[in-house]
């Protein structure tokens, strides 16, 4: 690790393992890899989880009823969730899975230290249980036999351990208060403060109806509640119970990258196991929005769901990424449409960003010997829109590093786009070329400036489309940094430049 280098640390859920990926498990994975993209590319230094939570009663249900061992169940899906982060060009450099040794060696560990602190206690749970969340439901939250998710619950009585989380409604409420970053964005931490305001109930954290988790040390009777051995994912990864330089460096700069439906777990529960734990507490949780289709709520009774990978095969990785990033503002609810999506490719994609690389690049191979040009003395239109692609980081840094605000990153790029095609529309190289071809070759060296800071900025959304546009203009791979957005890292005159293949063709609906 480099001295005085900034630390950022990204998480996303660790995806549950009783089903195959959908779109919303691709859509956290995408909007983390485009923060961590952005902050490598801004010279942080970044450590990106992703992985597979494979612990309760529904894995073990659902492997039964494929007549396989949860263990052989658990290696197939999660192995379609590790193979999915690869396809959607995911950088994250740990995949952790709760059914490794190093996970359960942590759980285990935080286990004994919350009992060591008087935390854990024996009792006896009865009350109202969903499956399919895994979670506990107070009477007041059913309804008509189903918990607010929809879940189906039922009446369980069993011997538990329990976690003292009432003894946290002050400490949490005031931790809140005095970080009013902690949780964002701004409307979820008020729903997590009232929920906590409402009353916190000492929690239920192991079972002892099923066998398939982490078992309770010194009582292997009891599992680990599926949610404190999830949770600790986060840490196991940085090598806790260690005081490794990861957990010391990188923890304190944790960003939890979650769906709203699972705030509840992140924003209370695990503060509050933190806390008990005398462990620090990451730096932020953001909660983004639910997905629909077609206007319609998605659910398999509906066979609705919609698979990343026929989004790919239909429109390419790429205009899927840059869609689900544009297409919504990052923490509210969003709507997948086929005319959305291909609106967006054409428009945006195809009108605007491809068709000003192709207009200049071909442009270049015809007329400018096919090489970086030279440039005579920069009006103030050049120095105008110049001094707006180098700034281009600037602009739109506050947004993805304070806010998370990625609709907001890529509204800002897309200006500076817009500018471009302004730009030589005033200017009409084409026209230059039989009244001033020096000022004409000015013009294409601003145009194609304008272009790598484009290609570097948009990096983060579409890596594999910007690396080609790069590639194309010559840029090398060690200049694909943010601190190449200056005039120092120009392009050089004289350089030869690539034959540009459309880098957004149309796309045209069969009949």
């Amino acid at each position: 690790m480099s001295s005085g280098q900034k630390n950022f640390y990204i998480t996303t859920p660790i995806y549950y393992v009783n089903d195959k990926p959908h779109i919303g498990h691709a859509y956290t994975t995408i909007s983390s890899d485009v923060l961590a993209r952005f902050m490598q590319m801004d010279g942080y230094n970044v450590k990106f989880l992703t992985g597979t939570d494979e612990h309760g009663q529904k894995v073990e249900q659902s492997a039964s009823l494929r007549e396989k061992t949860p263990q052989e169940f658990t290696d197939e899906i999660s192995y379609t969730f590790r193979k999915l982060a690869k396809d959607l060009n995911i950088i994250a450099d740990d995949f952790i899975r709760t059914t490794e040794s190093r996970h359960k060696e942590a759980v285990q560990h935080l286990w004994r230290v919350l009992q060591d602190k008087g935390y854990i206690y024996l009792g006896k749970y009865a009350g109202w249980y969903a499956v399919r969340d895994e979670t506990f439901y107070k009477e007041d939250e059913i309804k008509d036999g189903l918990a607010p998710t929809g879940a189906p619950v039922e009446w369980v009585e069993e011997p538990s351990y329990f976690f003292k989380l009432s003894a946290f409604e002050d400490k949490l409420l005031k931790y809140y208060e005095d970080h009013p970053d902690f949780i964002a964005p701004k409307s979820r931490m008020n729903e997590v403060k009232s929920f906590v305001q409402g009353g916190l109930e000492d929690l239920s954290v192991s079972r002892t109806t099923f066998s398939w988790g982490v078992p309770v040390p010194d009582d292997p009777s009891h599992v680990v509640y599926v949610w404190l051995d999830a949770l600790t994912n986060y840490i196991s990864a940085l090598g806790y119970p260690e005081k490794t330089e990861k957990m010391n460096d990188m923890w304190p700069e944790a960003l939890h990258i979650v769906g709203k439906d699972i705030l509840r777990f992140h924003a209370v529960f695990w503060p509050a196991f933190l806390m008990a734990a005398d462990l620090p507490l990451p730096k932020r949780v953001y909660a983004h929005g639910w997905w629909t289709n077609e206007g319609e709520k998605i659910s398999k009774s509906l066979g609705n769901v919609i698979d990343p990978y026929d989004i790919i095969g239909t429109y390419g990785l790429d205009p899927m990424r840059y869609f689900l990033i544009r297409a919504v503002p990052f923490g509210q609810d969003g709507d997948f449409s086929k005319r959305g999506m291909i609106g967006r490719l054409n428009s945006d994609l195809a009108n605007d960003l491809g068709n000003l690389v192709q207009r200049v690049l071909s442009f270049v191979q015809k007329h400018a010997s096919a090489k970086v040009p030279v440039a005579g003395e920069f009006l103030e239109s050049d120095k105008e829109i110049l001094q707006k692609a180098y700034s281009i980081a600037e602009k739109v840094r506050p947004f993805v590093v304070k806010e998370q605000a990625l609709h907001k990153y890529a509204e800002g790029v897309w200006q500076l786009i817009s500018d471009a095609n302004k730009y030589i529309d005033r200017q009409q190289p084409w026209s230059l070329r039989k009244t001033d071809e020096k000022r004409m070759q000015t013009v294409l060296y601003v145009l194609l400036e304008v272009l790598r800071c484009l290609g570097l900025i948009i990096k983060p959304i579409m890596p594999d489309s910007m690396d080609r546009l790069m590639s194309w203009l010559g840029v090398p791979e060690d200049e694909r940094q943010f601190y190449a957005l200056s005039p120092s890292h120009a392009l050089k005159p004289g350089v030869d430049l690539l034959k540009p293949e459309g880098l957004f063709p149309r796309y045209t609906e069969e009949e």
